[in-house]
């Protein structure tokens, strides 16, 4: 079996055409074999209104890939959901959490060798009670009951010239130093090197670490924090052999030749790292989450309500999102079997 699990998100949004899209660039665009929990008759009624003819097969995990090469496979929800392209609608919020509930189940379960998330409009999943910031956190806690073990997830951009890690997620700006530990850069650098070197198959992955502060606090006098916190945290991550250094300006971090010392760059806020990844790569950079027991990836933008069901959302990101699942559980496959 080889096969992704991929979440339908957002009904609502630009979900269901980015996934039939590309389903129809499998071949063209080498898109590996995976199936989508989700509604069949949404899914296609999606597919009619944006002017594509898409087989599609209710299918269990175990039947995906082969189904794949002729019809979209689909694995439907208990929940159903109501269609109305471009709304934010709570009343979808059952089926949004059921489809991530399952997916992770069957990853976790050898069903699926990775899942793949697509979009969710975190306010309206608030409204309907959701008591998670977002994704990431969720899929700790589904580890965390499925497996009894407590976990760190690490977000990371990929794209083709820049992985960015943001050790501070969403968290207002203000908050940011107070929260700011040196345990916490030293836990993200553990994982995120791991995570190089096991997924990613990078042998001696290099870390390049920002300050806080604009120019990396100028030697104390516009902050104390790179002397205090992350100097410190570089230091414990250099003794236990990770090729980490820093602290360096952010300013100076992403340009070309600077991109060519480092595997990771470790940011200490969201938009300090998500800034130069999506300017970069806006429509081919995917979110992956590290520290899992299990590969997960998501495109990185969200639901476009205020595009869907116009036909004209691009699958490039879901694409990029799903050949790197691929890619990084064929790379733990083969280290896991050394």
């Amino acid at each position: 079996m080889a096969v992704l699990a991929l979440t339908c998100g957002d009904p609502n949004g630009i979900g269901p055409e980015i996934v039939t899209e590309a389903w129809l660039r499998r071949e063209r665009e080498h898109v590996p074999a995976f199936y989508m929990l989700g509604d069949p008759k949404l899914l296609a009624a999606r597919a009619r209104q944006a002017g594509h003819a898409v087989p599609i097969i209710e299918t269990g995990p175990q039947e995906a890939e082969h189904a794949f090469t002729d019809a979209l496979p689909v694995v439907p929800l208990q929940n159903a959901f109501r269609d109305e392209a471009g709304a934010a609608d709570p009343g979808n919020a059952p089926g949004i959490i059921e489809a991530i509930e399952r997916g992770v189940a069957d990853v976790l379960q050898g069903r699926a060798d990775a899942v793949v998330t697509s979009p969710i409009a975190k306010k309206s999943l608030y409204e309907a009670g959701f008591g998670f910031p977002g994704h990431t956190e969720f899929l700790a806690d589904l580890v965390a009951r499925a497996t009894g073990r407590d976990v760190t997830p690490v977000m990371m951009l990929a794209g083709l010239d820049l992985r960015t890690v943001p050790v501070t997620i969403h968290i207002p700006l203000a908050d940011v130093p107070a929260t700011l530990t040196e345990r916490m850069i030293v836990e993200t650098g553990r994982i995120t090197a791991h995570d190089l070197a096991r997924r990613f198959g990078i042998a001696n992955p290099r870390l390049a670490i920002a300050g806080l502060n604009p120019h990396a606090g100028e030697g104390g006098t516009i902050g104390q924090e790179e002397d205090l916190v992350v100097g410190p945290a570089i230091e414990v991550l250099r003794g236990e052999g990770i090729d980490a250094f820093g602290p360096l300006p952010a300013d100076t971090m992403f340009h070309p030749s600077a991109r060519t010392r480092y595997d990771a760059a470790l940011c200490m806020y969201h938009d300090q790292a998500l800034i130069p990844a999506k300017a970069l790569a806006f429509d081919q950079a995917v979110n992956v989450t590290l520290g899992l027991p299990f590969i997960r990836t998501s495109p990185d933008h969200g639901t476009a309500f205020e595009i869907a069901g116009k036909g004209v959302a691009r699958p490039d990101s879901l694409i990029a999102a799903l050949k790197l699942a691929r890619t990084l559980a064929d790379h733990e496959s083969r280290a896991a079997a050394r």
